[in-house]
């Protein structure tokens, strides 16, 4: 039995839950997967998976087994990759933690280009506004867009984001239009949540940053339906540029208070680990700061 190829295959299926999408994966039968899963398990004299008829499920070894051969081959990988890597074609997969509604409408189209460019590279996207726990969830680059870094995070800045605050002209015109944060509490504002229809809003005063309640009747953990709300007056909203921008483009909306707009929120790429950076990865990140118009940014946290 081959190790390496055993604990490849294995994180394969654990990572997809499904031995017969790894075969499919390795153009071989389901039966060969589930035969080297076994052998691994005989040699280790451990059981990895237990098998229901519906899913697969990792034993406590196996979770403990996984991060390891996560480790280890990625360390195989950087052995590899570091003799050849200045004229390395990038390849291999990628495992990308995007923001919802940014990486579906800002990401995704660059996203596929670079596909196009880079034949060898493998991208599995997930596409989620819900924080990724890189290391356990076996992320290689997470995209955040946050004023909130938090400590230890290894990361990039790619771009910064501005907030804007719009609202809809026949809204404005039928409650009229605030001059000052502190009169949100007076309107119906469109909260950016799932759990509650009450937030706080991030708005400069002199030099300072100051948080001022909002609640409203609509409340969704989605942007754009937040702003379709808001174009149909049913309120105000605080959304990002990107989202923002072609509502107000379409006149369907206009941006207030743009005397207290909050400090741009940064772009990020975090990384899961300093130790090594794939060059794949690597590659990745140089293409998408061109993209934001961040290139050169400084790698915080990076030798």
């Amino acid at each position: 039995m081959d190790k390496l190829d055993a604990m490849q295959t294995f994180v394969r299926v654990a990572q997809t839950g499904s031995f017969t999408a790894v075969a499919d994966q390795l153009h071989v039968a389901r039966s060969v997967v589930t035969r080297q899963i076994a052998a691994l398990e005989k040699h280790l004299v451990v059981k990895l998976i237990t098998r229901s008829t519906r899913s697969l499920t990792l034993t406590a070894a196996g979770s403990a087994y996984l991060e390891k051969c996560r480790v280890i081959l990625n360390m195989v990988d950087a052995a590899e990759s570091s003799l050849t890597e200045e004229k390395a074609v990038p390849r291999g997969r990628i495992r990308l933690a995007l923001p919802l509604s940014f990486g579906l409408q800002r990401l995704m189209p660059a996203l596929l280009d670079f596909a196009n460019a880079q034949p060898h590279v493998e991208l599995l996207l997930n596409f989620s506004d819900q924080r990724s726990n890189l290391i356990e969830e076996g992320i290689d680059l997470a995209i955040r867009i946050t004023a909130d870094l938090q400590p230890g995070d290894i990361l990039r800045q790619l771009g910064a984001c501005r907030l804007l605050t719009v609202a809809a002209p026949a809204y404005l015109a039928l409650h009229g239009q605030p001059t000052h944060p502190a009169q949100l509490q007076h309107h119906e504002c469109l909260v950016y949540s799932m759990t509650s229809s009450t937030a706080n809003w991030p708005y400069q005063l002199g030099e300072q940053v100051h948080q001022f309640p909002v609640r409203g009747r609509v409340a969704a953990n989605n942007g754009l339906a937040l702003l379709q709300a808001t174009a149909q007056g049913m309120g105000i909203a605080l959304q990002p540029d990107f989202l923002a921008e072609p509502f107000v483009a379409r006149q369907e909306v206009v941006e207030i208070l743009h005397d207290f707009a909050p400090a741009p929120l940064g772009i990020y790429a975090v990384l899961s680990s300093n130790r090594y950076i794939p060059h794949r990865v690597a590659v990745l990140m140089d293409y998408l700061a061109g993209v934001l118009k961040g290139a050169g940014a400084e790698l915080g946290g990076l030798p």
